[in-house]
């Protein structure tokens, strides 16, 4: 995730609702997943960087102690 764009966010709102207009065989399951991540995308920064760092305050560091290269 990079720095908050208001160009992009247009441009994942258009990519996801050109996705809905143009799969009319969607379940209703996966239409509405597509739906929510449309309505759920950030329309100011501060929101934007709110989400980034709850998603990655969660992140925890995967490896456990002192990295050994070998040496």
């Amino acid at each position: 995730m990079g720095p908050y764009s208001e160009e992009r966010q247009y441009q994942r709102a258009a990519a996801i609702q050109r996705l809905l207009n143009t799969n009319p065989q969607l379940d209703d399951v996966t239409r509405a997943m597509w739906e929510g991540h449309l309505r759920n995308l950030s329309h100011n920064e501060e929101t934007y960087n709110f989400r980034v760092k709850t998603i990655y305050s969660k992140m925890r560091n995967k490896s456990r102690g002192i990295i050994d290269y070998g040496r």
